[in-house]
């Protein structure tokens, strides 16, 4: 079972740079890396390692012997099923390294938010891993408190949080899926594409407010149309008598669209290029064109930050400097089909070479995410009254 199957699914377990070649990237004058405090974080106690220095030979310590940490997160790096998963994997390395036991429960990208939330009387959670907006929601909670990990220097600017409360550990982008059967002439090229009568119940996104993913669909149509928002929600009122309706998964929809039940439908490049590969042979990633003509995404990246009142704080930091260690930061790739979001750590895997020829030509355009916080329940609630979801 691939790790990505269970992506904005709930569980909870107990287990022992995106600067890519082909690119093309947007300027912008705003930061994408925002942060409430205008004083920035202090520097990082460790200093980076150098790239390719020995890594610890000491025997592996006991699990429990240094402790325990507890991490939330959003869905889609964690399999209980299949060992080979990054969270599987650097998670055995992270004990064996500290000794630290690592319990481990995932929700979905805002369901990991709601949670931290609701305990913040009394924490449980050391680290909170999600996808934005939701960590951004966290940060305007009081839900975090400031640390600046080891290596977060080499961590892409846009993607940390200038006052230290979070930063991006495995990178990854929006996509759309199409079935390749159905439409072996190839997909939709542009955002007004999907408004054809011919995609009538044959095109479904998951619920912006309710996935990440989804979330992100909602973002990306708004760039789409030049930030004109009453542009956007009109387009989503055009299209909603082709979506199928409402869906609090996006990993849901792959099998729909493989099946051809559905012909389009949202996900991002992560989950959909390892499952395309894995399990659903007639999907196929594609990315849409807004006003310019150009195909284009955004970064939707895991973000991790320290609880505020966490239990276990210094494990907690052990555990955010470790998942930005080069050997984590490397399988990102290799293991996990993503990306690093450390720009000195350059894969050489297949999978990273695939991730790079797919994003060939595609406009990456950045994104604002404390704006996108500002704006998130205006936003969300017109979306909602535009197709008529229930709020």
């Amino acid at each position: 079972m691939s790790q990505v199957l269970t992506r904005r699914l709930g569980a909870a377990f107990a287990v022992g740079g995106l600067a890519l070649t082909g690119l093309t990237a947007c300027s912008s004058s705003k930061s994408a890396a925002g942060g409430s405090s205008t004083t920035a974080a202090a520097a990082a106690s460790t200093p980076c390692p150098a790239l390719g220095a020995a890594a610890p030979t000491a025997a592996p310590k006991a699990d429990g012997s240094g402790g325990q940490v507890t991490i939330y997160s959003a869905d889609g790096l964690y399999d209980s099923k299949d060992d080979n998963n990054w969270y599987n994997q650097e998670f055995k390395k992270f004990t064996a390294l500290t000794g630290i036991h690592v319990n481990y429960s995932e929700d979905g990208s805002g369901g990991v938010e709601t949670k931290v939330d609701s305990e913040k009387s009394n924490p449980k959670a050391d680290v909170l891993v999600t996808l934005p907006p939701f960590i951004q929601k966290a940060e305007a909670s009081g839900l975090l408190q400031a640390y600046s990990p080891t290596c977060v220097d080499k961590v892409d600017p846009s993607l940390v949080d200038r006052g230290g409360q979070w930063e991006a550990v495995m990178g990854d982008y929006l996509s759309f899926i199409y079935n390749t059967k159905a439409m072996p002439d190839g997909p939709p090229k542009t955002w007004n594409d999907l408004l054809d009568p011919k995609f009538a119940k044959k095109l479904q996104y998951s619920t912006p407010g309710v996935a990440g993913d989804g979330t992100g669909v909602m973002i990306a149509a708004i760039q789409a149309f030049g930030g004109d928002r009453n542009a956007a929600w009109d387009y989503f009122k055009k299209l909603q008598s082709n979506n199928v309706g409402p869906s609090k998964s996006t990993g849901a929809l792959e099998s729909k669209v493989n099946t051809g039940d559905l012909w389009v439908a949202n996900g991002d490049v992560q989950m959909n290029y390892v499952d395309s590969t894995t399990q659903y042979p007639n999907n196929k990633i594609f990315f849409p064109a807004g006003n310019d003509g150009k195909p284009s995404t955004f970064s939707l990246p895991y973000m991790a930050g320290l609880v505020k009142g966490a239990p276990n704080a210094a494990n907690g930091k052990k555990l955010i400097d470790f998942l930005l260690s080069e050997g984590a930061q490397l399988d990102a790739s290799k293991v996990a089909y993503g990306f690093p979001t450390r720009t000195d750590v350059k894969p050489t895997d297949s999978n990273y070479a695939a991730l790079t020829a797919l994003m060939q030509g595609v406009t990456v355009f950045p994104v604002d995410w404390n704006e996108v916080a500002q704006n998130y329940n205006s936003d969300v609630k017109a979306w909602d009254t535009a197709t008529g979801t229930p709020s």
